[in-house]
């Protein structure tokens, strides 16, 4: 017969830890069912650790409104907790005239999303704020930062157990299925057992649409094609000269090679963009030539032989190669239809800056006041 429980969150990466955090303080019973041996070991262990201003995200999008009110709440929530982090604040630099139209519209788009903290810097000012760099005008984003992510999860972790919910490792959904008493799920790899939850949320990452699509009475028109884009990235064997997080202007589908600082002071270079079908985190040493030319459009002093590759991240993304960047997707009973489910797919970045506006925005689908809410806090009327 079934365990029954009142709250089920498939995930123990940093937004599925913020979000069974949340329910668990809305006083729900709360399981966190992880597939790996221990929380947070794909894509929330495998990026830049930045916490993200808002600049880049289409006004009025989730991305843009959950990455706003994100970064406060998370800014606030690492000096309460003593979790280490630090507002650096990053350049985003042009290195040709023919990019300054786009760090106007990085500065208007930013603008309108609620970040009005930028300032535009002339070649001059911007050397003397980093005299290595090579540009002819930058951008500065003071309230950018960088955060332990491990120390985070684990702060969620504790906040989850103190109000009596638990993370359940080396516990997969294999299946399950939508029934008159709630969502039967079908969890483990050899010693398999059912659990009945009246609220599932999806928090799967590069697995959510696997996990939905085993959801039998959940309709398959109501799972989005997902792809996986990896990121390499590649460390710096000494001390870099930089005192801020360093980006050039992004692209279309990606905010470029950027140099990123740890808390520690050293310096990695990433990500990239290789659209791949597999999970597989090794990184090609044989991408490091094309690291060195984006490195050094913005950093020509960058020496021969100061790279060496160090890890690689993949993004669940909603779009494949060449097609438009798109939103988070947070779907509830109003898209698919299953009372009590709430899927969350394309959570790439900035989802670790969002993970507490995220887990917010998650508990007011389900009608309960979230710890961390307020007069600014986002509606969630725009989840499906």
């Amino acid at each position: 017969m079934a365990e029954s429980i009142e709250c089920v969150v498939i995930g123990a990466g940093v937004v599925g830890l913020a979000v069974a955090r949340a329910m668990a303080a809305a006083g729900l019973e709360t399981i966190v069912l992880e597939q790996e041996d221990r929380i947070g070991t794909s894509t929330s262990s495998r990026n830049s650790e930045v916490i993200h201003a808002g600049l880049h995200y289409r006004p009025g999008s989730l991305k843009a409104q959950l990455c706003v009110r994100g970064k406060l709440l998370l800014y606030d929530y690492c000096q309460e907790r003593g979790i280490g982090y630090s507002r650096c604040g990053k350049l985003i630099v042009a290195t040709g005239e023919d990019e300054l139209p786009d760090l106007e519209r990085i500065m208007a788009t930013a603008a309108a999303n609620g970040v009005t903290d930028l300032e535009m810097l002339e070649r001059a000012a911007a050397l003397e704020v980093e005299p290595e760099l090579d540009c002819v005008a930058a951008l500065l984003s003071p309230s950018t930062g960088i955060v332990d992510s491990h120390a985070l999860m684990l702060s969620l972790q504790g906040d989850l157990e103190r109000s009596g919910g638990a993370v359940a490792v080396e516990s997969p959904v294999v299946g399950g299925a939508v029934t008159d008493q709630g969502i039967l799920l079908e969890v483990g790899a050899d010693d398999r057992f059912e659990l009945a939850a009246q609220r599932v949320v999806n928090c799967a990452g590069l697995g959510a649409a696997t996990v939905a699509k085993a959801l039998d009475g959940l309709p398959a028109t109501a799972v989005p094609a997902t792809y996986m884009a990896k990121g390499n990235y590649f460390s710096l064997d000494r001390r870099p000269p930089f005192r801020h997080l360093i980006y050039p202007v992004p692209h279309r589908y990606a905010l470029g090679v950027h140099l990123t600082l740890d808390l520690a002071g050293r310096a990695k270079f990433g990500p990239d963009m290789e659209w791949v079908n597999d999970i597989d985190y090794t990184v090609d040493p044989g991408r490091s030539p094309q690291f060195y030319d984006a490195i050094r459009r913005y950093w020509p002093g960058l020496p021969d032989d100061s790279l060496s590759p160090d890890y690689a991240g993949i993004r669940p993304k909603l779009q494949g190669p060449g097609d438009e960047p798109r939103d988070f997707l947070i779907d509830g009973p109003d898209a698919h239809g299953v009372a009590g489910l709430v899927n969350l797919y394309g959570i790439e970045s900035p989802g670790l800056t969002a993970c507490l506006a995220i887990a917010d925005y998650v508990c007011r689908r389900y009608q309960l006041t979230p710890s961390a809410s307020s007069s600014t806090a986002i509606s969630p009327s725009s989840i499906r």
